[in-house]
Order: structure tokens, then C-alpha cells, then sequence
């Protein structure tokens, strides 16, 4: 038996409003994330900020650090995974600056570290708020201490920052050599004159194509011999606008 539409409408508008709203009580708590991170900091220098590079001043004789997420005053610890020393502190300011740093720090921060300027790699750990909170230099825990000497660090994840998911491992030794991804093309007439265009327009060096497939070419900036001397061609090439960019080592 076939109902009218308009008798279908009015049981449907009847039935809806007869239903009676269950009231649904959720006891389950959020739990809090707390932010981790690891990657290479940029050493402040008062240059950056002028330069634009970064947005906020820093401090260079304090512990202190920019973050780009956390909100000022942020209670933190960083450790300097080579040497396992670590210290707390708190986040001077939310800033801007190039994403290929997992944060700025000062002079002080790099050298109660014992941080390789040339090669600044540190974790951030955010801490809870309820917890004793002294900004002072500091080793890491005991049971981290343990995890350390078992398992020593030799490499590190640098994540890739085009928009794929793969990581390259990068191999923190004198012998390390830096590449820094600036795109990829179908043609290798297309790589060459984007090629040409950064070195006769905007005076970059040091760039040369490479064939990765029958298809497929790569334009590539380096090599370099630490992340330091890789960043100031990082962030030129921000400026013009690539901004996603990838950091290999061969």
C-alpha cells in the first residue's frame, strides 16, 4: 500500500517531534597533549630580527627560546640529545620564522647545552603546569640516562617538509653532507632554466640538477657541510617564496 506523500510528511513530522532527546553524559576526560619536538634550532642573533628573519627579540644572555605554536611563558625542557644535558625554561614569545627550525634559542641556551653550532639539534618537551618549575641548567632524568647509554644516539629524523610523508635520516658525523631539495620536474629543460633563473637573477650558487629517473629530475642546492651553512640558503629561498623544501643527505 502506497502512502500520499502529504500523510508520509505529516507521520514523519509527527514521529519527530514525539521523540523524546536523550541526554548523553560523557565522563570521559580529555586528556591533555602535551608538545614534543625534535629538530634543529636556530641560534639567535640579534641580525635576525632586524633582517626580518625573525619577528620577536631575544635575550641572548638568558635561557630562553621563540616557539612558533607555544604561547609565551609555555614551561618547557630541552635537551641536547648528544650529550644528554638538558635544561628548563620557559617560551619568551609565540614568533614567526623560517619553518625549518623547530625553534629559535639564545647563546646561553646553546651553550649551557654544549650545542654544535654547526649542527644544533635539540628535543623540546612541553611540562605540566602543577609540576616544581626552575629555569637553572640540568641533566636529564635517571631512567633517560639509562635509555641513552643503551641505545646512543647516531642518527636523527629530519622531517621532510615537502608535502609528502617521507623522512630522510640524516647522520650526525665530520663526513656529513647536505643537499637541500629545491624541486622536482618531468623535464630536464624545465630544471635548467629554473636552474638559470636563481643563479643569473638572484645570485645563488652552487646548484645543479640531477637525474633521478628517466622522468623525473631534481634541482638540488649544495652540497653543505653542517645544517648551519644550509640555512642562510634556506631562508633566502623562503623569501622568494619556496617554502617547501626538503633536506637530504648523500
Amino acid at each position: 500500500m502506497n502512502i500520499p506523500h502529504k500523510f508520509l510528511l505529516f507521520i514523519l513530522m509527527f514521529f519527530l517531534s514525539s521523540c523524546t532527546t536523550l541526554e548523553v553524559k560523557n565522563d570521559t576526560k580529555k586528556v591533555k597533549k602535551y608538545y614534543t619536538s625534535k629538530g634543529f634550532a636556530l641560534i639567535y642573533e640579534e641580525s635576525f630580527f632586524k633582517d626580518g628573519i625573525v619577528n620577536k627579540r631575544l635575550n641572548n644572555e638568558v635561557l630562553s627560546l621563540l616557539h612558533s605554536s607555544l604561547k609565551r611563558n609555555t614551561p618547557i625542557k630541552i635537551v641536547n640529545p648528544e650529550n644528554s644535558k638538558s635544561i628548563f625554561t620557559k617560551v619568551s614569545n609565540k614568533a614567526k620564522y623560517p619553518i625549518i627550525f623547530n625553534s629559535v634559542i639564545t647563546n646561553e641556551v646553546a651553550r649551557v647545552l654544549e650545542l654544535n653550532p654547526e649542527n644544533p639539534y635539540i628535543e623540546i618537551f612541553e611540562v605540566k603546569k602543577n609540576k616544581t618549575f626552575v629555569a637553572k641548567e640540568g641533566n636529564i632524568f635517571e631512567e633517560e640516562i639509562n635509555v641513552a647509554e643503551k641505545a646512543p644516539v647516531s642518527k636523527i629524523e629530519v622531517d621532510d617538509l615537502s608535502k609528502s610523508d617521507s623522512k630522510e635520516v640524516v647522520e650526525l658525523k665530520n663526513n656529513t653532507i647536505f643537499f637541500l631539495v629545491i624541486s622536482d620536474f618531468y623535464y630536464i629543460d624545465s630544471a635548467n632554466y629554473l636552474k638559470n633563473e636563481l643563479i643569473n637573477k638572484y645570485k645563488f650558487e652552487n646548484l645543479n640538477v640531477s637525474k633521478i629517473s628517466d622522468n623525473k629530475y631534481r634541482l638540488l642546492a649544495g652540497p653543505f657541510k653542517n645544517f648551519n651553512s644550509l640555512k642562510f640558503t634556506i631562508i633566502s629561498l623562503n623569501d622568494f617564496g619556496f617554502e617547501d623544501l626538503n633536506i637530504i643527505k648523500k
